[in-house]
């Protein structure tokens, strides 16, 4: 018996430290700054008295040049809702997106700026994340990482690892996810995939074997984009393993975790 519980408690560091590291390497590549070119290189006028340009990306940078009414500037670059513009005699600077709002195009209409991150949420192609639960009735850790091939299609390829009392398991699957409203903040998403299943039972317990055997899954599941870069995710997912030729076993599980995409 104490060889169990000292094998159980092995188990959950490992899977503790698992967690620890997804998120952590998550949260480094989520706050990494990123520039994008500017959707729309245009040339644009001054309606205001003026416009201040910053020497970088943020109030706390100085102002370094003033732009008077009527002076032409062109967006370059963009980070967050900030804009890097150049001036007509070359000064290059950082606008703050309120105050290209107030600027008309050259045809003499108003300038318009769709919300930032809604533009990010909705070109989004990679993502990664890590989600707890329960795998019948047992603690379960998965990260996992997909990529967006059209606006309702992505693949995507899961690493799980479930910390029983007995026993404990790996599994990885490959799924094909449809997300038919992607384009919504609270998107419901459904996949089906394949993988393998790996058990492994206590060395304490006599007789036992491990099993290693192919998995099929169907999962159903929802997203919802809380802010920036961030989406909230719960998935319930049904596993079949098929343990022999005439045998299978059935595994449920419910996960809910944190993505972020690129």
């Amino acid at each position: 018996m104490i060889r169990v519980v000292a094998a159980l408690i092995s188990r959950r560091r490992q899977l503790a430290r698992c967690a620890f590291a997804a998120f952590a390497f998550a949260s480094t590549l989520a706050f990494a700054p990123a520039l994008h070119a500017a959707d729309e290189a245009e040339t644009l006028i001054v309606a205001d008295p003026y416009i201040e340009l910053r020497t970088g990306p943020g109030r706390g940078y100085p102002i370094f040049y003033v732009a008077a009414r009527e002076e032409r500037i062109r967006i370059l670059l963009r980070h967050t809702d900030w804009y890097k513009v150049r001036a007509e005699k070359g000064q290059e600077g950082w606008v703050n997106r309120t105050q290209l709002e107030t600027t008309i195009t050259e045809a003499g209409g108003k300038k318009t700026f769709r919300d930032i991150a809604l533009d990010d949420y909705l070109a989004r192609r990679l993502e990664m994340g890590a989600a707890y639960g329960q795998f019948k009735g047992e603690p379960m850790l998965k990260v996992w990482t997909a990529y967006r091939f059209t606006d309702t299609l992505s693949v995507e390829g899961t690493i799980g690892q479930v910390q029983g009392v007995f026993s404990g398991t790996d599994l990885w699957h490959l799924n094909l996810n449809v997300e038919p409203w992607s384009d919504k903040r609270l998107s419901p998403f459904f996949g089906i995939g394949f993988g393998k299943f790996k058990n492994i039972p206590n060395a304490s317990l006599v007789g036992a074997v491990d099993t290693n055997v192919g998995l099929a899954n169907g999962a159903i599941g929802a997203r919802y984009h809380i802010t920036d870069r961030f989406v909230a995710r719960l998935d319930y997912t049904i596993y079949t393993a098929y343990l022999s030729d005439t045998r299978s076993g059935e595994y449920r599980a419910t996960t809910l975790g944190l993505s972020f995409f690129f």
